[in-house]
């Protein structure tokens, strides 16, 4: 990343200032994003070797849900991110203090009830999905969700303290507490599958316990502890009144909704997508669920410059600094873009090796392809993380959560649609892989570029600057 980096700057697109400031940000969170999602790869890859394709179908059919419920969490603390980078940008940590309060609030709210349900419908929920899977793959998606859904208030907590650490422009702290959360998993996981031959049930305890290990040790810290000398949170969980805020929990609830709304997008149509998956049966599943966990490991690099950019641009709209915000997003955008070509051609060449841990030998050349196309698609997810994330740090949520309804719901859909009925068959799943992505970050560019953002912020600003 660093090389590249140098390189855009010799080439005039990066100041060097502006690049140690992106990289100092983002490179923790591209570790936590690679161990996060490295467990979830490696439980699929797993319960592969253990169980077969059955099992990865399984896994894929139960983490549709999970993924739900985290998307949830994700925007919620995309709006947590935002308005404690502007609070804190304007030296207004009292204010941050209760955005993160409020986030907690609405957390607890919202997650409880979410994990209740995919406990108690496990199997209906999973079998409305994968019935045509087969129901050895149902049996095993319904195990998985009735387990791991408890980790999912947990994990809530963990995305709402992460974030909060990012808002004031310290990504190494929740880098570390979640990278050991994740290798706990992988490791609970390997031998809970292996060792004592729990299979699905092992992969599923595992994820509980490891994102309930991450919650405790973050629990000091958003109490305003230091982590061996780090320094202390300077917005942490205050107990003095209010408790509750309308005001900043309307505010939170404003930028939250766009987001929340978008991921709930990008999590639900996974449904009838992988419902037309499971209509060519459980092989075509497990490759096109290996292919989504390949791609979101490649995400991740977009994971970190997602957030360094509402950071960094969050914090200098809250100094009232926009040319200065500006420069930053289109530095991350150009920044982003040109990792992740140099990162989907290098998985386009080693596609067959990254698959074949997914699949059994001779469905090897389905999971291939899958991941190939995959590794294309990522192009568009780098380019639309790294403008959403400018959007964010400015309070503009609405055009991403429409740019993914459109991309989709418009293009990706009914593109995957046409397979079961027509000649079309497995190609429709490609091209839904890459009009998901590509359709919104066209969109969230353009965005960008009209410049309309910094408009959006100062509203939020003036908000503050009224209390």
């Amino acid at each position: 990343m660093q090389r590249i980096g140098t390189a855009l700057e010799g080439a005039g697109l990066i100041d060097r200032e502006r690049l140690r400031a992106v990289t100092d940000l983002a490179w923790p969170r591209i570790v936590t994003g690679f161990a996060i999602m490295s467990k979830q790869a490696v439980d699929l890859a797993v319960v592969g070797v253990a169980l077969g394709s059955a099992a990865v179908a399984g896994l894929t059919f139960a983490g549709a849900f999970w993924l739900v419920g985290k998307f949830v969490a994700i925007g919620l603390a995309g709006g947590t991110v935002a308005l404690v980078s502007q609070r804190h940008g304007a030296d207004d940590d009292r204010r941050a203090s209760l955005v993160v309060k409020q986030s907690v609030v609405l957390a607890a709210v919202v997650s409880v009830p979410v994990t209740a349900g995919f406990v108690v419908a496990a199997e209906p929920l999973v079998a409305l999905v994968g019935a045509d899977a087969g129901p050895d793959a149902v049996g095993y998606g319904a195990l998985y969700l009735g387990i791991a859904a408890l980790g999912l208030p947990f994990e809530f907590l963990n995305m709402i303290a992460s974030r909060t650490y990012a808002g004031i422009g310290d990504t190494l702290t929740p880098m570390v507490i979640r990278s050991v959360g994740a290798a706990l998993n992988i490791v609970l996981s390997a031998v809970l599958v292996f060792s004592f031959g729990l299979g699905v049930a092992g992969a599923a305890i595992g994820t509980v316990v490891s994102v309930a290990a991450v919650t405790v040790v973050f629990v000091p810290g958003m109490l305003g502890r230091s982590y061996l000398g780090r320094g202390r949170l300077p917005v942490p969980l205050r107990s003095d009144r209010p408790h509750v805020d309308r005001g900043v929990m309307r505010e939170l609830v404003s930028v939250s909704t766009p987001l929340v709304g978008r991921r709930l997008a990008e999590g639900i149509v996974t449904f009838p997508l992988l419902a037309i998956a499971a209509t060519f049966g459980p092989v075509v599943v497990a490759a096109y669920g290996a292919a989504r966990r390949v791609r979101a490991l490649m995400d991740c690099i977009s994971w970190g410059f997602s957030i360094a950019s509402s950071t960094l641009v969050g914090q200098r709209l809250g100094a009232d600094k926009e040319a200065e915000a500006t420069a930053y997003g289109a530095a991350i955008i150009r920044l982003s873009a040109a990792i992740s070509v140099l990162t989907a051609a290098t998985v386009v060449v080693f596609a067959r090796p990254i698959a074949a841990p997914f699949v059994e030998p001779g469905e090897i050349g389905a999971a291939t392809t899958f991941v190939r196309v995959a590794a294309v698609s990522a192009i568009g997810l780098a380019i639309k993380a790294a403008a959403t994330g400018a959007l964010r740090g400015a309070g503009d949520t609405r055009i991403p959560f429409y740019a993914a309804l459109v991309g989709l719901y418009v293009f990706a859909l009914p593109a995957a649609a046409l397979g079961p009925v027509t000649a079309v068959g497995v190609l429709g799943l490609y091209a839904a892989l890459l009009f998901e992505a590509i359709v919104p970050a066209l969109a969230t560019l353009w965005r960008f570029n009209t410049g309309t953002w910094v408009a959006v912020s100062r509203r939020y600003r003036s908000a503050a600057d009224d209390d």
